[in-house]
């Protein structure tokens, strides 16, 4: 295979894999439809080419509506306590708030009532002691002395006059 001398003669050299020149053979697996993962397609994309891609499930409708779950009724005891919870909680920590005001007055009324017994232990007392002091003292009875008076007002900002009788 002589090749013509008047003619240019050209070199071409081998290239394996360009894909210009000389295209390799691409081997493409080939998956069985067990092979593809669930949730995973053949798509055609617009400018034609095939691929695997990701979809999501489509659901076929369902011809019959959902049950409509109707909430059931609170029983009146679970609404009565969930009422009052609130309203004993808040009547306990408002008792609480005002004990803790009402303390130094509460120490002080508790003195005030001692004072108080004490007075009227004083008043109960006292006749008994005067009339032993004079039994014992040797005088002879003194005469009673009794005094009366009359008071008498006209209309509730009439000014009061009134006599004083001693006997």
């Amino acid at each position: 295979m002589h090749s013509d001398p008047t003619q240019p003669r050209t070199i071409t050299a081998l290239r394996y894999g360009d894909p210009i020149y000389h295209p390799a053979p691409v081997q493409q697996p080939v998956l069985l439809p067990a092979d593809i993962p669930p949730g995973v397609e053949w798509v055609t994309l617009p400018n034609g080419m095939c691929t695997l891609a990701y979809t999501h499930p489509q659901h076929p409708p369902t011809t019959q509506p959902e049950p409509v779950h109707r909430p059931e009724p609170i029983p009146r005891w679970a609404r009565t306590t969930a009422l009052l919870a609130p309203t004993i909680g808040g009547g306990i920590a408002a008792a609480g708030f005002g004990i803790s005001y009402a303390a130094p007055g509460v120490l002080a009324m508790a003195e005030a009532l001692w004072a108080a017994v004490a007075l009227i232990a004083a008043g109960a007392l006292a006749p008994l002691l005067l009339r032993t002091a004079r039994g014992t003292g040797g005088r002879g009875a003194a005469p009673v002395q009794h005094v009366t008076q009359h008071i008498s007002a006209s209309g509730m900002f009439g000014r009061a006059t009134g006599t004083l009788n001693n006997r």
